[in-house]
């Protein structure tokens, strides 16, 4: 019963249009004072690269059977597929973020230029984000581009939460990729 009254509030509140316009400058600054700075780190950047440079060619119908050999994993951490993505040096990078975040934070993750997980701090539904908002909106509008989504319950986190997106960009400012972080609606609403 809390969650939902918690819920009916926070989405009361995150529509009210001039509460809504507040909560999306409070997010803005949030991302770009404690997130902007190290989502261009080299051991994102390189990731991404070296993903890139494996997934460049890939077509829609190599990308759809891996986002569903994704999905039949979930639930399986050491999965094939999940596990060489949740343990490597950028997950742990990302999962670093949210534990000095003080509970801000409750999930980021990583996409190539193709919208395909990188790295994920946990994971995710699905392998492929490149057909939704968080890359539709960030990839291909450009370094200053900034999504955020409506409040949502994240099954993941088990939290009510905003997904901020913005794209990655390498040391000459070339988009490569994005970048969802999770943020815990309570801190913002």
């Amino acid at each position: 019963m809390k969650k939902l009254l918690l819920a009916g509030a926070l989405i009361a509140a995150a529509f009210q249009p001039a509460h809504a316009m507040e909560v999306n400058n409070l997010l803005s600054m949030f991302i770009e004072t404690n997130v902007r700075n190290w989502s261009n780190q080299a051991i994102l950047v390189d990731a991404i690269e070296a993903q890139n440079k494996k997934t460049s060619a890939y077509t829609l119908a190599e990308i759809e059977a891996l986002d569903q050999q994704w999905r039949d994993e979930v639930g399986q951490r050491h999965g094939a597929m999940i596990l060489p993505i949740v343990e490597n040096p950028s997950s742990d990078f990302l999962r670093s973020q949210i534990d000095t975040s003080a509970g801000v934070i409750t999930e980021i993750l990583l996409m190539d230029a193709k919208g395909l997980n990188v790295a994920v701090s946990s994971p995710t539904s699905d392998y492929w984000q490149g057909d939704e908002a968080k890359y539709l909106e960030t990839y291909p509008k450009g370094a200053a581009a900034l999504h955020i989504g409506d409040v949502e319950f994240d099954e993941s986190s088990q939290q009510y939460q905003f997904q901020v997106s913005m794209p990655v960009v390498d040391a000459d400012g070339t988009v490569i990729g994005a970048i969802t972080v999770g943020l815990n609606a309570e801190q913002f609403l």
